[in-house]
């Protein structure tokens, strides 16, 4: 496929694999300079003091979990929070640290880094990860991870990052990402769009699409198999997945194979019983997520109910790519996700709904530490290689 179908050009800075040594060189070829990025990675003692601790309490067993956090076992809507979820949730509740919303939104994305930095644990390892620039209107960053798997082509994953349009990178979600190209067997290209509140919508649904059409043009030259291009993201991230593949489909241009919606949001005209049941004391809070809806969408009403921003509100959602629907026991936004599975399979779409009891929104991060949390990421990741494996 060209870059003139795609409408984005193929040019764009890149960087090399990953050593096992982590330097950084500079090499040329191709016409391009490549850069050996160091793997992302706790830098401090403190944060690697913090790591240990957190497998250390992982590991113990469930009920000295709930003994230290100085709570009964919470059970709520038929579900029992998992026993390490819940002791997570209460050390966190005593560093007592300042919400989100109460910082700007530069204060909040460094907070978010070293949380995310806590739980990445020691990298996957994978064939090579590259950072790349995509050339477009914007230029965007992103990272490619390239499977270690033999034969080829494999597929190619896109994959948007959560954080609710304010916050995440390419490198809170490393650890993710590397998971998903070891265990589905994909390349995958993460996606470092423009956040809010400094690029309020639609800024975030333009780069998302000009990312998609960019793979579609360089999916060969990645040497990804140009005729299976999947999306997927986690919260934010599965917002922004599921709306280009609405576009793709309505307009005409290459469609994706897959969608992969990992604790999607999909609606914010409306709350719903999740929110009620879960806004308070399970890590997304009701005040963190106004002030993401308020970031991204300002203060004009009628871009709540844009179907960019609400994909569940799309007038027709038949001839959808396959998708994933991940959601989790105690998420606020479980309702939105688990209502457009419904919404797909009613309009035709094929879709395979999986809810993971005991866990809490944003649990795919905690993989690093959690061995619950990487066993689920693994079985999304098998999922995914699955669906792959039946578009050939």
């Amino acid at each position: 496929m060209s870059s003139q179908r795609a409408g984005v050009s193929a040019r764009g800075r890149t960087s090399g694999p990953t050593t096992s040594r982590g330097h950084d060189a500079w090499v040329g070829g191709g016409g391009y300079h490549r850069r050996v990025p160091r793997p992302f990675s706790p830098s401090t003692p403190q944060i690697r003091a913090q790591q240990w601790v957190a497998r250390a309490l992982d590991a113990l067993p469930p009920a000295v979990q709930i003994r230290l956090s100085r709570r009964p076992p919470v059970q709520l809507d038929g579900d029992t929070l998992a026993p390490e979820v819940q002791l997570g949730l209460a050390l966190l509740a005593r560093r007592r640290q300042p919400p989100p919303e109460t910082l700007t939104p530069a204060e909040a994305r460094l907070n978010r880094r070293r949380l995310a930095a806590v739980y990445a644990g020691k990298p996957t390892p994978v064939g090579a990860v590259a950072d790349l620039e995509l050339d477009g209107a914007v230029p965007l960053r992103a990272r490619h991870y390239v499977p270690a798997e033999l034969g080829g082509p494999h597929p190619l994953l896109v994959y948007y990052h959560g954080g609710g349009f304010t916050y995440g990178d390419l490198d809170t979600h490393d650890g993710v990402c590397r998971i998903l190209c070891r265990h589905a067997g994909a390349h995958v290209l993460a996606i470092d769009y423009r956040l809010a509140p400094e690029h309020p919508f639609p800024a975030a649904v333009e780069d998302a699409r000009t990312a998609l059409s960019w793979a579609f043009a360089n999916a060969e030259r990645l040497g990804a198999d140009p005729r299976r291009v999947g999306v997927g993201g986690d919260s934010a991230g599965g917002n922004l997945a599921t709306v280009v593949a609405q576009h793709a489909a309505r307009h005409e241009g290459p469609s994706p194979v897959l969608q992969l919606l990992i604790y999607p949001a999909t609606d914010f005209t409306k709350r719903r019983r999740s929110r009620e049941l879960f806004g308070d004391g399970f890590l997304l809070t009701n005040s963190e997520m106004d002030w993401f809806e308020t970031n991204y969408l300002g203060s004009d009403l009628a871009h709540a109910a844009d179907p960019r921003a609400s994909p569940l509100l799309a007038d027709d959602l038949s001839g959808l790519a396959p998708a994933l629907v991940v959601t989790a026991a105690f998420d606020p936004l479980r309702a939105q996700g688990e209502e457009y599975a419904q919404a797909l399979h009613e309009a035709g779409t094929p879709v395979t709904l999986r809810r993971f009891p005991g866990f809490i929104h944003a649990f795919t991060a905690g993989a690093g530490v959690s061995r619950s949390a990487r066993d689920a990421l693994i079985e999304i990741a098998g999922a995914t290689r699955a669906m792959f494996a039946a578009a050939r």
